[in-house]
């Protein structure tokens, strides 16, 4: 039923699109997505969810799970997560995925709704310690569409990996234009 509803949403009400897929042999990987501008993404992500008929967790600031919409967050996929410094949160996040069969990890890897020239590296980390690839999404509000690529397994080669990643990304427009993305190297 909410499946339904959200692709009327997606589809018909708001006119955006899809391109691309989540790969059905990847139960587990990162999903980087750029740009995060504003509120809304969390939004769009839980009708993607929804419409590819696919599993995607996020985390979350801790203070987010408590009562009275730490239920909501839970159900949506959502897990807490410590932001206390000092604590080693990429080998954390990554000995998540040994413990599941499925488990695909939203993360935005500006780290900020704010504009950014670079991305944070901690996505890229956690991938290549839980040995997953990642699945570079696009929140595209110019274009009206979320773009998926498929599985990127990152290499020894950090430059050439962040050049693709970066080449992806290229002229994606989020919901703050002004906010989005934009890699100045």
């Amino acid at each position: 039923m909410m499946r339904a509803i959200y692709k009327f949403i997606y589809f018909k009400l708001m006119g955006w699109k899809i391109k691309g897929e989540f790969s059905d042999e990847v139960k587990k990987c990162i999903v980087a997505v750029v740009p995060h501008t504003s509120w809304h993404d969390f939004f769009i992500g839980l009708m993607i969810r929804s419409i590819t008929k696919k599993e995607i967790n996020y985390v979350g600031k801790k203070e987010l799970f408590k009562f009275p919409f730490g239920w909501y967050f839970r159900w949506t996929g959502g897990a807490p997560i410590d932001r206390t410094p000092g604590q080693n949160k990429v080998q954390a996040m990554a000995a998540v995925f040994d413990g599941k069969e499925e488990f695909r990890l939203t993360l935005a890897p500006e780290g900020t709704r704010k504009r950014v020239d670079e991305l944070r590296t901690g996505f890229y980390y956690i991938a290549k310690e839980a040995n997953v690839p990642i699945t570079l999404v696009a929140f595209d509000f110019g274009k009206k569409e979320v773009k998926i690529d498929k599985p990127y397994y990152p290499t020894d080669d950090m430059e050439a990996d962040f050049a693709y990643i970066y080449k992806f990304f290229e002229g994606v427009v989020g919901k703050v234009p002004e906010k989005s993305f934009r890699y100045n190297g």
